[in-house]
């Protein structure tokens, strides 16, 4: 991943945590006669991947419970099937665990736009569930959720005169009470609730678990992109046991208290170092909501817009102009990198001006501020995305999980063709990585690779052919450009003498397959620091 073309070597050696020869094979016994021999046997060995942006913590936690996705990552194809594997889930071990620690039952990962009934399910249909416990289901894009009616009880949601949450929504009854369906703070109110009651045993699980899945796929860098102080220190106590084999960066959410504190303590430093596997990288700051949920805060109005919205909505911001300029400014000031949520083109507008801005006051030209997401982006926006030095986080992924829903009903053409527009943002000198925002979906690198190179929807459509990256360039967003993101291109993301010895090796090579299949390679191995931490058998 070093040139500008692929380049191959026959042998590599590591020593410890790095790479000390990369050449023939011949010179490599010659000259390390006590390595130990590995043989691919013609599979391909590349650099370890880095997780573009992602939760690694949260991805360990709904492995807690209820999987709700639709196919193929699960069941949850219409109502009946959500009320059906909540009801196996709660009747479960691991549902009768997950209930006793959090006092819900809870289900993630529910899709209006893939579900049959092509809507979100109401708390009626969750009192199938139980009438006496709460139940909360969220949805795939982490933005939205449904509670049961005992849910919208206990939050003392009940009556048509119940305001909206601050900067939230609930969706509401022809009587105007809520009907379990809950938009951002709100549906973040519910969840902050709940999580409010994970102790030792529930962090160190989704620790645990969160490892499992980033190994599996590659990930030997993984991220916590929006982590609360709670969620901070739950991985520390994890890092300073010893439970951490791959490096976690976190992110803190500026606007959740106490976030700032973390960044005067022993995880952070501007040299970008870990301690015991771990370190924070920065900040995270939020702006707006998801595409698909439609409560991305767009400058055009939505192709259809959600029930009980008129016909010039376009999502909404999560604060004023003033309150986005103050966080960045805050950013910018102590030289904290930043990376910011936008999903709508109208937050991408606001996040830019903010880092103008800031770029007025503050001396910080190396400052790698990041486009989370960007699905909406403009050309003119990437234009000056690259004058400000801001790269990009694409999302490419959502060309097959939601491509259709984004030409059917999110945005229509042509705005749907142009969602994450690599091809346009690495031409105006972006450094851009692809992510998949995992649990939003499973952290699957190679659903990744193959979204960024071929940009297929569900149906089979081609969703902007033009913005389609090569393999060999799809392959460097996940690499060394994600080093560079990081600030970590000196130690990782390609195969080069001195850096980390973090491997990914894969039964195919994504180069040398028809692209179309990509979705199919499979991770047989991955090695952190020279130690295998996982193999397929």
């Amino acid at each position: 991943m070093e040139s500008e073309q692929p380049q191959y070597v026959e042998a590599l050696v590591s020593s410890g945590d790095s790479i000390v020869y990369l050449g023939s094979l011949k010179t490599a016994k010659e000259n390390y006669k006590k390595a130990k021999d590995h043989n691919l046997k013609g599979t391909t060995l590349l650099p370890a991947f880095l997780d573009g942006h992602g939760h690694i913590f949260n991805v360990g936690l709904v492995s807690l419970f209820a999987n709700l996705l639709p196919p193929p990552d699960g069941p949850g194809a219409d109502f009946n099937t959500i009320v059906n594997t909540l009801n196996e889930f709660k009747d479960s071990e691991d549902g009768k665990w997950s209930v006793n620690k959090f006092g819900w039952i809870v289900g993630n990962g529910y899709d209006d736009s893939q579900l049959k009934e092509k809507d979100h399910p109401k708390a009626a249909d969750l009192d199938k569930v139980s009438e006496e416990l709460p139940v909360l289901i969220l949805h795939q894009s982490g933005h939205l959720g449904v509670v049961n009616s005992k849910g919208l009880e206990a939050m003392g949601w009940t009556s048509k005169d119940t305001p909206d949450p601050k900067e939230g929504k609930l969706r509401r009854n022809s009587d105007g009470t809520p009907n379990g369906v809950m938009e951002e703070n709100a549906f973040f109110t519910v969840l902050g609730e709940i999580m409010s009651e994970a102790d030792d045993e529930v962090n160190a699980k989704a620790v645990k678990l969160g490892q499992a899945q980033y190994a599996k796929n590659g990930y030997m860098t993984a991220q916590e992109g929006r982590t609360t102080p709670g969620q901070v220190n739950a991985i520390i106590k994890e890092a300073e046991a010893g439970k951490l084999y791959l490096d976690v960066v976190s992110y803190p959410d500026m606007r959740i208290k106490g976030a700032y504190d973390l960044l005067d303590g022993n995880y952070y430093n501007h040299k970008h170092q870990y301690k015991n596997k771990f370190r924070i990288g920065g900040v995270k700051l939020t702006l707006d909501g998801s595409p698909q949920g439609k409560t991305a805060w767009l400058t055009q109005h939505y192709h259809i817009p959600p029930p009980g919205e008129d016909s010039d909505y376009k999502g909404y911001p999560i604060m004023a102009d003033s309150l986005a300029n103050r966080y960045v400014h805050d950013a910018f000031k102590n030289k904290w990198q930043i990376l910011c949520h936008t999903n709508g083109d109208a937050a991408i507008d606001q996040y830019l001006n903010a880092v103008e801005k800031a770029l007025e006051n503050y001396n910080y030209d190396d400052h790698r501020t990041v486009i989370v997401h960007g699905q909406t982006i403009r050309k003119d926006q990437i234009e000056k995305a690259a004058q400000l030095n801001v790269d990009a986080s694409l999302f490419p992924m959502h060309t097959f999980y939601w491509g259709d829903w984004h030409v059917e009903s999110v945005l229509g053409h042509p705005r749907a063709d142009y969602i994450s527009p690599c091809v346009d943002a690495l031409n105006a000198g972006l450094n851009i990585t692809s992510h998949h925002d995992a649990p939003v979906t499973f952290p699957n690198s190679m659903r990744v690779l193959d979204a960024t190179v071929n940009r297929v929807t569900r149906s089979g459509v081609i969703l902007g052919p033009e913005q389609r990256l090569s393999a060999y360039k799809g392959l460097k967003t996940l690499t060394i450009w994600a080093a560079n993101q990081y600030f970590e291109e000196n130690e990782k993301g390609s195969l080069k003498v001195g850096k980390n010895a973090d491997f990914v090796i894969l039964d195919k090579n994504p180069l040398k397959v028809d692209p179309l299949t990509i979705h199919d390679i499979k991770v047989l191995e991955s090695i952190k620091d020279g130690k295998n931490v996982y193999s397929i058998n």
